[in-house]
C-alpha cells in the first residue's frame, strides 16, 4: 500500500513527524518499507498567468510569451510547448531557478528574442517519468505568484507499506487512517458521502446467477458523462502518489475510491451492454479479451460479470475492453460488488494476472463497503464529468453475506500471554477503538468484531490486537523457564538419529523434498491412490500431496544425474499422505534410493551396477539395529515397482513397506537410462525394537553342518530357513546362506540352496547322535512340506 503523507494528514494529522509515524505503524505490524519525497528538490517555481502570446518571428514552433509571475512587472519569455494558450495559470521557473537535476534558469537569447525564465512541464518538475507533450497547465483558482511547491504541496512523502494477507483492511487510505487513529487515540475525519439523489428512474437490469460467490452487487445508471473533461490535478496527485497513472476521469474516480475507502470498482460503456448484467460462472470454451490487450480462455470455474453476449469481465480482477470505458461513452453503469475470498483466490495468478482489485478481494473486502463506493464515486464524477444519476440498484443474497463475529476475551489468558496484566479500561479502550463492541461478563470480555476484519475469529487475535496496539515495546522481557530434566532412553525404540547414521555410513545422503508433487508423475507410480489435491499450489507441477516418499526421491534424482552425479544414494524421512481430505491418513515413512555403481569410483572398487540385493542389503542393515526376527520380505507387484524385482515388506505379519526396482514403463516415461532402486518402510515399525540382553557365551564347542537343498526355483529362501528354524532345535546359534545354484547338474526347475547350520549349548558339548537327529528332522519336513531334496 503506497500512499501520500499529506493525504492521511487530510483524515488525521497526529503531531509526530514523518519517520515517527512511520516507525509507530511499522511497530504497530503495518511494516513501513520505504519513504521518499514526492517531487524532486528544486526551487523557484512561482504560479504565473500567461497574459500575451505572439508568434516568434523566427521560428515557426516558438511562441513569445508575456507572464505575470506577480512581480511588478510582466516577464518576456520565449516557449515552445504546443499547448500555451493565453489566460492559462502555469509553473514559471524565475532566472536563478534551480530545476531537477541542477539545472540553472538563466536569461537567454532564442533566436534573437530575449528570454527571462521558463514556463514549465511537469517532467520538467519531476512530476512525471515520461517526457510531457506540454505545459502543465494549474486551475484557475491558483494564486498568481505563489510557490508552485506549496501550492501544489510537494514538500510531501509517499510512505509504502508492506502489508501482511491477513491486513486487507489497511489497503485503503481509510484503513490506515482507522490505525493511525487508534495508536494515537484521535479521531478520524474521512470525507463524508451522502445518498445521491437520483435524478432519473432508470436503471440497468443485474442478475446474480452464483450468490455464494457474489452475495451483493450494487449498480449505478450515470447518462450523460463528460469523458473528455479533464481530472482535477489535486485527484491526479494524489494518485500519482499512491503509484496510479492518471487515465481519464471515469477511470480516475473508481481508482481514487479504491485508494480512499478500499472497495474497487469498474465502470461499464452502458452503449456496450445488452439485455442485464448477469453474475455467473464462465462456460466452457467462453473468450474475453481484457483491458491490457490479452485474450484468454475462460475456465469454467472462473466467475465473470457478462451480459446477453457474453463475458464482461473477469470478476473481482480485471475488465474487458470491449465493454470498457472510451473516448466516446456517454452513459456508464458503475459497479461495485462483495465477492468472496476464496472466489476470487488464486483467479488471477491463473491468468497471469494481478491487479490491486483482485490485490484486495483475496484478502477480503468490507461487505459494508459497495454502497458507500457507488455513492462516494457517484459524486466525484458529477463534479468532474457532469451527468444524470439513476437509482442505486442492489441485489443481495443474505444468506451468504458474512455474518457478525463474536469471540471471547479471558482476563486471564490475556495476561499469561503478554507476560504483563493491563488495566480493564485500557483493554476495553483498545477494542472499542478498534470498531469492536464490548460486553464484559466475569472476568471476560465478549466481543463482537467488525465487518472489516477479516482476521479476527478467535481469542489469540483479539490477544494480537491488544499486545500491537499496547505496544510490543512496552511488554515485559523475561526468559523462559523449564525444568530440564534428563529425558528416559527407551532402549526398545531405535531413534531416527540412528537410523540416520545408519545409512549416511553405509554411503547414503539425506534428501529434504516438499511434501507435495506432480500430479502426472504420482499418478503413473500410484494409479489407484488417493491424496489432497491444493487448493493453492505454488506451481502447477507440485499440485498434489505426496502418498509415497518414491516420487520426491526420483526427482531429486533426476535433478543430481542432469548434472552429471552418475552415482546417487538419497534417503528421506517425512509424513505421506493417503486418503481424502476428511478421512485423511499421515504416515512418517523412511525411503531410500540408489543408482549407479555400487562403490565410488576408484583404483581398487567394483564398477559393477548396483542392484536388487545392494539396497535390500542395506535396508537389512537398518532392520539388525531393531527387531530382526519380526521381518520378512514376500514377493509381490507395485504399481511403481518391476514385476520381477519387487517385494512386500513385512512386520510382524503386516505391511509395512515396499522394496524393489523401477518399473519399466515408469522408468521409460521419465526418460531415465539407469536401473533405479527403492525401498519405502513404516517409521513407527522401524523404529520398534526389542530391550538388548546378555547372552554369555559358551566354553564349549560348536557343531557346524552344511546341507544343500533342491527346491522349486520360485521357492523363497525365506520359507526354507524357517522350517529349518523350526525342527533345528533351541541350541540353533547361526543358520547361514552361503551358496545358490542353478545350472548343470541341477534339475530345470529346480535351485540348489546351500546352507550352513551351526549348533553350541551353554553348558556342554553336544554329541553326533544328537546333531543327526536334528538334522534329520530338517530334512523330513523340508521334503514333506516345500518338496525339497538333500543334494547328493
Amino acid at each position: 500500500m503506497k500512499f501520500s503523507e499529506q493525504w492521511l494528514r487530510d483524515w488525521i494529522s497526529p503531531a509526530l513527524a514523518t519517520q515517527a509515524l512511520a516507525d509507530q505503524l511499522t511497530m504497530a505490524g503495518l511494516e513501513v518499507d520505504a519513504i521518499a519525497p514526492v517531487a524532486a528538490a528544486f526551487g523557484g517555481v512561482v504560479v504565473a498567468e500567461v497574459v500575451g502570446k505572439e508568434p516568434h518571428p523566427d521560428a515557426d514552433k516558438l511562441n513569445v510569451c508575456r507572464v505575470d509571475d506577480g512581480s511588478s512587472e510582466l516577464v518576456q519569455v520565449v516557449c515552445g510547448a504546443p499547448n500555451v494558450a493565453v489566460g492559462q495559470k502555469v509553473p514559471f521557473a524565475r532566472v536563478g531557478a534551480v530545476l531537477p537535476g541542477d539545472f540553472t534558469i538563466k536569461q537567454a537569447e532564442l533566436r534573437g528574442v530575449e528570454s527571462r525564465g521558463m514556463i514549465c512541464s511537469a517532467s520538467e518538475l519531476g512530476l512525471e517519468e515520461e517526457t510531457s507533450l506540454g505545459i502543465l497547465e494549474l486551475p484557475a483558482s491558483a494564486s498568481v505568484g505563489e510557490s508552485f511547491r506549496d501550492f501544489m504541496g510537494l514538500d510531501d512523502h509517499t510512505i509504502e507499506v508492506d502489508l501482511t494477507p491477513n491486513r486487507g483492511d489497511c489497503l485503503s487510505l481509510k484503513g490506515m487512517a482507522r490505525e493511525v487513529g487508534v495508536l494515537n487515540r484521535l479521531p478520524v475525519a474521512g470525507p463524508d458521502i451522502p445518498p445521491v439523489p437520483s435524478t432519473h428512474d432508470h436503471g440497468f437490469p443485474v442478475k446474480v446467477e452464483d450468490g455464494e460467490r457474489c452475495p451483493r452487487y450494487v449498480g449505478r445508471l450515470i447518462k450523460g458523462v463528460d469523458i473528455t473533461a479533464e481530472t482535477p490535478l489535486w485527484m491526479v496527485e494524489r494518485l500519482r502518489r499512491s503509484g496510479v497513472r492518471s487515465i481519464d476521469p471515469v477511470v480516475d474516480v473508481t481508482n481514487y475510491v479504491m485508494l480512499e475507502i478500499g472497495q474497487p470498482l469498474h465502470a461499464f460503456d452502458l452503449a456496450n451492454l445488452h439485455g442485464a448484467v448477469i453474475v455467473r460462472l464462465a462456460r466452457e470454451g467462453e473468450q474475453l479479451v481484457l483491458l491490457d490487450g490479452q485474450d484468454i480462455a475462460l475456465d469454467a470455474d472462473t466467475l465473470v460479470i457478462a451480459d446477453e453476449r457474453g463475458p464482461l469481465a473477469i470478476a473481482g480482477v480485471m475488465g474487458g475492453d470491449h465493454s470498457g470505458v472510451n473516448a466516446q461513452t456517454r452513459d456508464i453503469f458503475l459497479e461495485a460488488a462483495f465477492f468472496s475470498p476464496l472466489a476470487v483466490a488464486g483467479q488471477a495468478r491463473r491468468y497471469g494476472l494481478h491487479t490491486d482489485a483482485s490485490h484486495r478481494f483475496e484478502r477480503g473486502v468490507d461487505a459494508e463497503l459497495p454502497c458507500d463506493a457507488i455513492e462516494r464515486a457517484t459524486a466525484l464524477l458529477l463534479m468532474i464529468t457532469g451527468g444524470e444519476p439513476g437509482p442505486l440498484v442492489v441485489v443481495e443474497d443474505a444468506d451468504h453475506l458474512p455474518s457478525a463475529r463474536t469471540a471471547t476475551l479471558r482476563e486471564k489468558r490475556l495476561a499469561q500471554a503478554l507476560g504483563k496484566s493491563l488495566p480493564e479500561d485500557e483493554v476495553t479502550e483498545i477494542l472499542e477503538r478498534l470498531g469492536m463492541t464490548l460486553d464484559r461478563h466475569s472476568g471476560e470480555w465478549s466481543v463482537r468484531v467488525p465487518s472489516w476484519r477479516f482476521d479476527i475469529a478467535i481469542e489469540e487475535d483479539l490477544i494480537e490486537e491488544v499486545a500491537r496496539i499496547h505496544g510490543y515495546n512496552r511488554l515485559p522481557v523475561r526468559r523462559p523457564e523449564a525444568r530440564l530434566a534428563l529425558r528416559a532412553d527407551h532402549e526398545a525404540r531405535t531413534p531416527l538419529t540412528r537410523l540416520r547414521r545408519q545409512l549416511v555410513a553405509r554411503g547414503y545422503q539425506e534428501a529434504i523434498t516438499y511434501s507435495f508433487v506432480a500430479p502426472e508423475l504420482q499418478r503413473a507410480m500410484f494409479p489407484e491412490a488417493i491424496a489432497p489435491v491444493l487448493a493453492n499450489p505454488i506451481s502447477s507441477d507440485l499440485s498434489v500431496m505426496r502418498v509415497s516418499l518414491f516420487p520426491g526421491l526420483v526427482r531429486a534424482m533426476q535433478h543430481n544425474l542432469n548434472r552429471q552425479q552418475s552415482r546417487v544414494r538419497l534417503f528421506e524421512t517425512g509424513l505421506v499422505f493417503r486418503g481424502p481430505l476428511d478421512a485423511l491418513h499421515q504416515i512418517p515413512m523412511l525411503g531410500a534410493l540408489v543408482c549407479g555403481s555400487r562403490d565410488p569410483e576408484g583404483w581398487a572398487g567394483d564398477k559393477r551396477q548396483a542392484d536388487f540385493f545392494d539396497i535390500k542389503g542395506d535396508l537389512e542393515s537398518l532392520l539388525a539395529l531393531g527387531e530382526v526376527d519380526a521381518w520378512r520380505f514376500e514377493p509381490a507387484e507395485h504399481p511403481a515397482l518391476h514385476p520381477g524385482q519387487c517385494a512386500r515388506i513385512l512386520h510382524r505379519g503386516e505391511e509395512a513397506g515396499w522394496i524393489g526396482t523401477l518399473h519399466p514403463a515408469v522408468r521409460a516415461s521419465l526418460g531415465l537410462k539407469v536401473d533405479t532402486l527403492l525401498f519405502e518402510v513404516r517409521l513407527d515399525a522401524l523404529t520398534l525394537g526389542r530391550v538388548p540382553a546378555f547372552t554369555p557365551l559358551s566354553r564349549h564347542p560348536e557343531v557346524r553342518r552344511d546341507l544343500a537343498f533342491l527346491v522349486n526355483a520360485d521357492l523363497p529362501v525365506q520359507v526354507l530357513l524357517d522350517t529349518i528354524r523350526r525342527q533345528a532345535g533351541e541350541w540353533l546359534s547361526e543358520s547361514r546362506l552361503f551358496d545358490v545354484y542353478q545350472g548343470q547338474g541341477v534339475p530345470e526347475g529346480r535351485k540348489s540352496v546351500a546352507l550352513g547350520l551351526t549348533w553350541q549349548h551353554p553348558s556342554r558339548t553336544l554329541n553326533d547322535e544328537e546333531i543327526n537327529q536334528l538334522v534329520d528332522a530338517i530334512v523330513t519336513e523340508s521334503r514333506q512340506h516345500l518338496g525339497a531334496e538333500l543334494r547328493g
